[in-house]
């Protein structure tokens, strides 16, 4: 992609998410035919412990993405109250149950639980979040392991429409260990110069204005503006945010940084099918490693 556009040439290109993430749940549903024709049916649970709006309705979305690709999903709702022995529990039983290929802990969790803790009980091979620290540690390593599917979204998406990261100076503004501590690994992975901004950057805009590629994951609207972007930089939104008319927006101020960026990813329709389709792609691999496993 060139992204040398200048402003007021054209509106910045949109980076979708919706065509990519079609194709790979066209593709999870062949393997997913294969899979249950061999029997081993590829399962996914997630476990809820929380009753916030959006996360009820981000868990139904990949329930109802993994029934059209023929995947199972269960979700064990432990309610909003769940103490964290039964949480740990859970995941102990799911991780040791052998029709359980991916596990899932949503989030938020109840007010004193925390996600790496709870999490290091998801056996690593059924990770496919990503959250347990183990698996963090070895995608530091540059070993095989589940990547936080949010994380390498981004990846996927810049590969998908033709951004090349390798050699290119790229700001990610967040530090999470869901989306900018992995994504950075990630993209050095792929050779790029990285730079992780986050709430203790003095100046934001010092390091973003240097960025070929600049990935905003705050959680934060409107955080990034038009000032905070060179020309035809390539902006990879990864907010996702629920203003109080009920409108989903990003991290960005996209209606003028779209007039300054050569593109931009759209809030909602970006990275977000994409990180569903790759729980569901996780899942997959997951089962056939262990059809690999029971076959050997």
């Amino acid at each position: 992609m060139n992204a040398s556009v200048l402003p007021g040439e054209q509106p910045a290109a949109s980076l979708s998410g919706k065509e990519l993430a079609a194709t790979i749940r066209a593709q999870c549903a062949a393997d997913a035919a294969e899979l249950s024709a061999s029997a081993t049916p590829p399962r996914l649970v997630v476990v809820v412990a929380t009753d916030d709006g959006s996360s009820v309705s981000y868990v139904r979305s990949i329930a109802k993405a993994a029934e059209k690709a023929d995947i199972r999903c269960d979700i064990v709702d432990l309610g909003a109250d769940a103490p964290e022995q039964l949480i740990a529990d859970t995941l102990t039983a799911l991780s040791d149950d052998d029709t359980v290929h991916g596990i899932i802990l949503q989030t938020p969790l109840p007010a004193g639980l925390e996600l790496q803790r709870l999490a290091a009980a998801i056996d690593p091979a059924k990770d496919v979040d990503g959250a347990n620290p183990a698996s963090l540690g070895f995608l530091a390593a540059g070993q095989p392991a589940f990547a936080p599917a949010t994380a390498e979204a981004v990846i996927a998406l810049l590969d998908h429409h033709g951004v090349e990261v390798a050699g290119k100076h790229t700001v990610v503004v967040g530090r999470s260990t869901v989306v900018g501590i992995p994504l950075s690994h990630l993209l050095l992975a792929r050779n790029a110069t990285v730079t992780v901004c986050h709430s203790r950057t003095p100046v934001l805009a010092t390091h973003t204005t240097r960025g070929d590629v600049v990935v905003v994951a705050v959680g934060r609207p409107g955080l990034v503006t038009a000032e905070d972007v060179a020309n035809g930089a390539v902006v990879v939104d990864v907010g996702t945010n629920v203003t109080d008319s009920g409108k989903l927006v990003g991290d960005v101020d996209a209606d003028k940084v779209a007039l300054k960026a050569g593109a931009l990813t759209p809030v909602p329709g970006g990275v977000g099918p994409v990180t569903t389709a790759l729980l569901l792609r996780h899942t997959i691999t997951a089962a056939q490693a262990t059809r690999v496993r029971v076959a050997g």
